[in-house]
């Protein structure tokens, strides 16, 4: 980077924040405001928790003069996605007790809580570390929480998936105390000019110059999107052995609409690493970045850009002399598919699990469909773990034939029991959007299961609706739900608008294109019913929709991260 150049903002509240602490603390006791600061508001994403407001009641608020209907975010890391009943039980409680009673799950494979009012935000975080589980780097400008494909119990392979993914978890995590001072009353360390502690030893004290993810994938399924990831690994096995790993760089979905030199990359092989090296290369990875991140423009400082800036020639070295040895060439690998397999299965172990079907990741209780409290009730009574995946769904693990019977009689009980779905729905994502984010645009959880329910209808009409394809929605473009490596991705462009791409493939290793723009759901639900008619009529055998869609001239492969752009039809614009 040139030093020359002027730092943003954000790398000056990190530098002055004395590793993280800023003044969170003292604006925490602070009642008059149900805020922070904006330097705090930037910093406390680093412990967790996000600053928002609801903007459904922005204007009448406006109108009154009062503040912001302000409340916190807060994110819980779980690192492959794993929670014990007694962890489930815990989150549910936080969510009942200190935010708006719902659970979230993640595109990440964390919980999410939603409505957390300041005074509620610190004992919300003591509750939290009580259930052996911390908030600690799931957001920020560090590595995050760090997804591994789904059930290490199904096999080797997922199971040392799921071991890097803790081992990555907790050698990339901050060192600073400030977590524990802020949070959990810890002691409180008398920095002056001189830190008493340790600079962190991979980060330093201005961190990464953006937010860093990492993922863990076991094939043949690719739950994880592993090319969606700034750091992934590949397993690559020999029989039921782990033989390394394939490592890609430089993936990521954020762009800005209307600014073509920003763009969702999908990740490159950079090499094979033995498993005795599969941490060291991702620190090796992690303090690349964060010495040639770009930390004057934001929108330019995820690592994808780094890797596009410099070339992965010159990435690579710069890995290898770091890590002290070459990294091997890559090993031959496959994917089938990203989705979840919905239902019941029964794995090596000779235990069960369940992979429910969780809209949009969101857990709550409604009339005549108590999900929440039948997930408790399960806790509460069965041996059974719990894993967050990917897909923002729920497997119920390591049940016995006893469990079995009992958890699907308590499903039943509360009116949940899994029922025949579209295999549109059955893979579908959704961000959470309004009314809390304060980027979304458009509607989009809140949305999207009414245009499921219209597009199911064309489906229907055209023999399509047990086909598996993937459709994924986001409010804005920064990409959270992982839209442009969906088959078809809806992203918001303002109320009630959305620019359609089509293309990518179904096991998630090419981005989609641009379709139409800007279009209604009146134009959506015309543009998709033409697509599928066609599809039916004229897809050759096991031919995916995306590949259809490319095939057929709808829309053009997509071959990097710069292509994404390139030739744009706008076919709304044009109908």
């Amino acid at each position: 980077m040139n030093d020359d150049l002027k730092l943003s903002p954000n790398e000056g509240i990190k530098a002055a924040s004395r590793h993280l602490r800023g003044t969170i603390l003292e604006g925490l006791g602070i009642p008059e405001t149900g805020a922070v600061s904006d330097d705090d508001a930037q910093l406390v994403k680093f412990h967790g928790t996000y600053l928002q407001d609801d903007r459904d009641l922005r204007p009448e608020r406006a109108k009154k003069k009062l503040e912001k209907a302000f409340s916190f975010m807060i994110r819980v890391r779980v690192p492959a996605g794993i929670a014990t009943a007694d962890q489930w039980v815990a989150m549910d409680e936080i969510a009942s007790r200190r935010a708006n009673g719902t659970i979230r799950l993640t595109t990440r494979q964390a919980f999410q809580f939603h409505g957390v009012i300041k005074s509620n935000l610190k004992q919300a975080m003591q509750d939290i570390n009580a259930s052996l589980l911390d908030t600690l780097a799931a957001c920020g400008d560090v590595n995050r929480n760090v997804m591994a494909a789904s059930d290490p119990w199904l096999g080797p392979g997922n199971k040392a998936a799921a071991e890097l993914a803790k081992a990555l978890s907790d050698h990339l995590t901050p060192r600073t105390t400030a977590y524990h001072e802020i949070w959990l009353d810890g002691e409180k360390l008398d920095l002056g000019d001189a830190p008493a502690e340790p600079v962190e030893p991979i980060y330093g004290k201005t961190y990464l110059p953006r937010k860093f993810k990492a993922a863990v994938a076991a094939g043949p399924d690719n739950d994880v999107d592993v090319f969606a990831q700034d750091l992934g690994y590949i397993a690559v096995m020999d029989g039921d052995d782990l033989a390394g790993w394939n490592v890609v760089v430089g993936g990521g979905m954020g762009m800005t609409h209307g600014e073509p030199e920003t763009y969702p990359r999908t990740a490159s092989l950079l090499g094979f690493c033995r498993p005795e090296d599969a941490v060291a290369v991702g620190e090796a990875v992690v303090t690349v970045q964060r010495d040639w991140g770009d930390r004057a423009n934001r929108k330019h400082a995820r690592l994808k850009y780094t890797i596009d800036d410099h070339g992965l020639d010159a990435f690579r070295a710069q890995v290898e002399a770091r890590l002290g040895r070459p990294l091997e060439p890559s090993r031959p690998f496959a994917f089938e598919r990203t989705g979840d397999r919905i239902g019941w299965r029964r794995g090596p172990d000779r235990r069960w699990r369940l992979t429910l079907s969780i809209e949009n990741g969101r857990i709550r209780d409604v009339p005549g469909a108590t999900l929440k409290a039948a997930l408790r009730e399960i806790a509460e009574t069965q041996k059974v773990d719990f894993i967050l995946t990917p897909n923002q769904n729920l497997i119920v693990t390591r049940a016995t034939a006893a469990a079995k019977k009992a958890i699907e009689a308590i499903l039943a009980r509360h009116g949940v029991s899994p029922a025949a779905q579209s295999g549109l729905r059955r893979n579908a994502m959704a961000c959470v959007a309004l009314p809390t984010c304060g980027l979304a645009l458009a509607e989009s959880e809140r949305y999207l299961p009414s245009l499921l329910t219209r597009l199911e209808e064309s489906l229907k009409l055209h023999g399509l609706f047990d086909d598996d394809i993937v459709i994924r929605m986001t409010g804005c473009p920064n990409g959270c739900a992982r839209p442009y490596l969906a088959e078809i991705g809806l992203v918001g462009r303002g109320p009630g608008r959305y620019n359609l791409y089509l293309g990518a493939a179904f096991d998630g290793s090419r981005l989609n294109k641009l379709y139409a723009a800007d279009v209604d759901e009146a134009g959506i639900l015309a543009l998709l019913d033409s697509l599928f008619g066609r599809y039916a009529a004229e897809r050759e055998a096991g031919e995916r929709f995306g590949d259809f869609t490319v095939r057929t001239g709808a829309v053009a492969a997509t071959t990097e991260g710069r292509d994404f752009h390139a030739d744009v039809v706008d076919r709304a614009a044009a109908g």
